[in-house]
């Protein structure tokens, strides 16, 4: 291509991609998980569109059932900089993509940087050799610049002056690189393990640590079979938990990309493909299940399953109705115990169903206290997708904190019950452990009233020096019960 005057510098336009581009996401991808949120019982359709009519029949048919909210969608921030900066010297900025021509242009019409769009439309799925041959066909052989990340880039960067590599795929920037005319790699992913890990929300594997609770309820410490037993129940429970987390980050989307934190999410941010989101979730729970159906008993299993089905239900309908939602996550965080004695073949005291469930009320509430406390200082007055409003900041903290009373009155009550003799050599001695919790509950909304409580407040006790003094004083405390 020597022979083919090249455009001065200015004169050329910069050409940019949009998937995986100029977007850390794909928006085909988008728009299908966005169908099948709002029809899932069609997934069929999609087939049926795509023998029909192709790639580009398919994008038609999705961008006329679909409305994506293009003000959300996960931008490279640091790319935009850069367009703006090539904009400001009088440069021409190009969108080319195979988005389909209605969303390609809403993104363009957003972003108010691109002063043309090329898009798929009609039969034309406006990808790899076809997208080369429309830029040759406006601005000529070696007559734009061009930036993209995938293999389909790479014969338009073979007929491009200058071509900018973004975020590229495995073997991409060494087949853009072999052209002769790369002009800038631009590479500022995340690192992929630590992106997972995240969305897998491994530090949330911290609750399942409940599990273990009825072995110290029961006294069953030490026996190899019973630790082995919750072991397992502790891998096969956060399989379960980091799949249903997945989920809810997909059905929650559109809602998390415009929270001032939880944009930063993983799938919401782009930082992890959506399909890598759709393809772990029914991995994830496959190998709970293999895990549960080989290793743990039949009790565990419907236990898990039951988590699984409310954790569902919740994410689909139920965290949208005042305080049922509330409920059914100090549920959720009982249901952790219930399947610790379950796979320990443990009994379960009305005790310790009791407490746990005055004690992750409390807690739950502490969380939508601090998300409505959030809400009301950035001046806002109802939350997205759930029920609350920011005046029902005192009724919550007045619910909350009876709940967390209630909690230890169920283990005051509990000390004086006979069966309580019978475990314990000293029983009286867990007396303290009344005061500390009393303590502590008053300490977490305490905190929480301030603005202090940024994480979940689990988490957050798991990182608090306090609540670990908490927890040391309160394991002495039935020790020498015992």
């Amino acid at each position: 291509m020597s022979h083919v005057p090249v455009t001065p510098y200015r004169s050329r336009p910069l050409v940019v991609d949009l998937d995986g581009t100029l977007l850390r996401s794909d928006v085909l991808i988008e728009c299908v998980w966005a169908f099948l949120k709002s029809s899932p019982l069609r997934c069929w359709q999609l087939l049926v569109w795509l023998l029909r009519g192709g790639k580009a029949g398919l994008k038609a048919r999705l961008a006329a059932a679909t409305d994506l909210d293009v003000t959300g969608l996960p931008y490279d921030a640091s790319l935009l900089a850069q367009l703006a900066t090539e904009r400001a010297t009088g440069r021409a900025l190009v969108l080319a993509t195979a988005t389909h021509q209605r969303y390609a242009q809403a993104i363009a019409d957003h972003l108010g940087c691109f002063d043309e769009v090329h898009a798929t439309e009609g039969a034309v799925n406006l990808s790899a050799r076809r997208k080369r041959d429309r830029l040759i066909a406006v601005f000529g052989e070696q007559g734009f610049d061009y930036a993209g990340n995938s293999h389909d880039d790479v014969p338009v960067w073979a007929s491009a002056a200058r071509a900018w590599v973004v975020n590229p795929g495995r073997g991409v920037e060494r087949a853009a690189l072999a052209h002769g005319n790369v002009d800038r790699v631009i590479e500022n992913r995340p690192a992929r393990l630590k992106v997972l890990g995240r969305a897998l929300r491994l530090h949330q594997w911290l609750k399942n640590l409940l599990i273990f609770v009825p072995v110290l309820t029961a006294h069953l410490f030490g026996q190899p079979a019973t630790m082995r037993a919750a072991a397992l129940a502790f891998v096969a429970f956060g399989l379960c938990a980091s799949s249903v987390y997945l989920l809810n980050d997909l059905i929650d989307l559109e809602d998390d990309r415009h929270h001032p934190s939880k944009r930063n999410r993983p799938l919401a941010s782009g930082a992890l493909p959506l399909r890598w989101g759709v393809a772990l979730c029914p991995v994830l729970l496959v190998g709970a299940a293999l895990l549960v159906f080989y290793c743990l008993p039949l009790r565990f299993a419907l236990t898990l399953f039951a988590y699984y089905a409310l954790t569902l239900a919740y994410s689909l309908y139920l965290k949208r109705l005042v305080m049922v939602d509330v409920v059914v996550l100090a549920a959720l965080y009982t249901a952790r115990i219930v399947a610790g004695a379950a796979a320990i073949g443990a009994h379960l005291s009305f005790w310790l169903l009791a407490f746990s469930m005055f004690v992750f009320l409390s807690l739950a509430l502490v969380k939508r206290y601090a998300e409505l406390q959030a809400l009301q200082d950035r001046g806002l007055a109802k939350t997205r997708g759930r029920g609350y409003q920011a005046d029902d900041l005192s009724l919550i903290a007045s619910l909350g904190s009876a709940a967390g009373y209630l909690a230890v009155l169920v283990l005051a009550l509990y000390i004086q019950d006979r069966n309580t003799e019978l475990l314990y050599r000293h029983p009286q001695m867990i007396w303290p452990v009344c005061a500390i919790l009393l303590y502590w509950v008053s300490r977490i909304w305490l905190i929480t009233h301030r603005g202090q409580m940024h994480d979940d407040p689990v988490l957050f006790a798991a990182k608090d020096r306090a609540s670990w003094l908490v927890i040391a004083l309160c394991a002495a405390c039935f020790w020498m019960a015992i």
